[in-house]
């Protein structure tokens, strides 16, 4: 296996001319972006940066990230993406916790990382791309610096989503991030030279785990500044080929956009990040046909689980692939775990411990949190869920999500996915509420489409008839407005659920 640099370096000399970069009116072949990225790698070199030094980026998908994802590679940096929609607190956490040393940032967020630089230990460089940056860009050789790279060198730390808590760096090395690269379009139809994946999640994110592969297999990689619902569907139709997105994107694009699409030149929509409700995933494939694939695991270990749409739409004696994240991968493994992490037998309900040989080795800078989470090789993911018989994978719940009515534990999952079939229902988030008598009740806040006509009735009594009473909604708040989203664009149940705690110190607010 080769490491980062010399995988891409090898793609471009056999891809110099094709197209590998789409970003607004610019189209670069790969020699060019190549040559750009060596010249901010050589601009890094000449500040004194050293590999292994760790170097913060601020953007949105743009042309100057396909620089920067270059330029990591090339200088042997480890590349530290902020998210976009983090407060300037949350920035100024990541760049000092994980000791870097330069910060790259778009000059429209520039104010949010000047703020604090001086307050941050060991931060030297402040790299604002203004006006002027192609000027200075071109000021720089664009020959490939050759720096030895070993494969066991650090290339990337990504942050879990912080929504329950400040964020925690993931640390991987050039070997793992290839090896989780590689699985992840293992699902995928292949990969060929001349195909478009289309970036309207942040590549500092989720998609970017679609942008090596797309890379090193000579297809083109089109980024998008913002996620538009209607803008990212007319791509999808125009250029075909592959995309990433988490479930609230593909219910926006199905809710919002007019017309019927062409998508016959869409090969894969890698779906992962957040479970996705039974009815989104069938208004999906009823949307853009059988080209749905999902993937599971976590930041720390993915992917483990997967399946493509042949098997997702199935219908499997003994499993429910439609309420599955997938399946346990070939190469990956899965246990689930009781409260004294003793494995379980198959359909018993437990934690999920994962393994695949991508995962991390540590999470930066935090011992005792490692200790918890990597237990004999093995993440133990916070998840609940069981594997059947087949090896279909289910997820319950989080732990912490958990809600206790009575002394009767209710997961809410198990509700969200009966409200989420019903006629008119968007998206929906259960989170418990306090009451005086149970403790804690599950309130459902179900976002409808604006023609809906459902009542509060209607979907207490759906939950009623199929979970039973005990588990039925206490209360149901219908609304048009989307549900609070996370800086990555997952539904974020934290801030659905502190409305109903506010005031109160009886419950220890977490999860996400």
């Amino acid at each position: 296996m080769l490491d980062v640099r010399s995988a891409m370096r090898r793609a471009m000399e056999y891809n110099r001319n094709r197209p590998a970069i789409i970003a607004g009116d610019v189209e670069l072949t790969f020699e060019q972006a190549w040559k750009r990225g060596c010249q901010l790698a050589n601009a890094l070199i000449e500040m004194g940066l050293r590999p292994g030094d760790k170097v913060a980026v601020l953007e949105d998908n743009c042309l100057e990230a396909s620089d920067f994802f270059v330029a990591a590679a090339v200088a042997n940096v480890v590349r530290v993406p902020l998210y976009r929609r983090n407060s300037a607190v949350a920035h100024s956490h990541m760049i000092s916790h994980t000791d870097c040393r330069a910060v790259i940032v778009s000059k429209e967020y520039a104010h949010e990382v000047e703020q604090f630089r001086d307050e941050i230990e060991g931060l030297e460089h402040l790299v604002i791309r203004g006006d002027d940056y192609e000027s200075w860009l071109a000021g720089h050789s664009d020959q490939d610096p050759d720096l030895p790279i070993d494969m066991d060198d650090p290339h990337l730390i990504r942050h879990s989503g912080g929504t329950t808590g400040r964020s925690k760096g993931m640390q991987f090395s050039h070997r793992q991030w290839m090896r989780t690269c590689r699985d992840w379009s293992f699902f995928f139809p292949s990969i060929e030279a001349g195909d478009y994946a289309t970036h309207a999640g942040p590549i500092s994110h989720g998609s970017g785990y679609l942008f090596m592969p797309m890379w090193l297999a000579g297809g083109c990689n089109i980024l998008l500044q913002k996620f538009e619902p209607e803008d990212f569907a007319d791509h999808l139709e125009n250029y075909g080929g592959f995309t990433f997105a988490v479930p609230t994107m593909l219910s926006d694009m199905i809710a919002k956009c007019s017309g019927k699409k062409d998508f016959s030149k869409l090969k894969g929509i890698m779906v992962s990040g957040a479970p996705i409700r039974p009815a989104t995933a069938l208004q999906a494939r009823d949307f853009f046909g059988a080209v749905l694939y999902q993937l599971y695991g976590q930041t720390e270990s993915v992917p483990v689980a997967g399946m493509g749409p042949g098997e997702w739409f199935s219908e499997v004696p003994g499993s429910e692939p439609l309420l599955a994240v997938g399946k346990v991968m070939a190469y990956s493994a899965i246990e689930i775990r009781d409260e004294d992490n003793r494995p379980l037998p198959s359909g018993e309900i437990g934690e999920i411990a994962l393994k695949c040989e991508g995962q991390i080795t540590e999470i930066l800078n935090e011992p005792e949190l490692t200790s918890q989470r990597l237990v004999d090789g093995w993440v133990l993911s916070g998840d609940v869920g069981k594997i059947d018989a087949n090896g279909y994978v289910y997820l319950t719940d989080r732990k912490d999500d958990m809600i206790i009515s009575g002394g009767f534990n209710i997961w809410p999952a198990e509700l969200e996915n009966v409200i989420s079939s019903l006629p008119g229902v968007r998206e929906v988030a259960v989170v418990a509420a306090p009451h005086e008598r149970w403790g804690e009740v599950p309130v459902a806040v179900v976002v409808t489409n604006d023609n809906a006509t459902i009542s509060q009735d209607e979907i207490i009594e759906a939950c009623r008839a199929e979970l039973g009473s005990y588990k039925k909604p206490g209360r149901v708040i219908l609304q048009t407005e989307q549900l609070p989203r996370t800086p990555v664009g997952k539904i974020q149940r934290k801030a659905v659920r502190e409305v109903f705690w506010e005031g109160s110190s009886e419950r220890n607010i977490s999860g996400a």
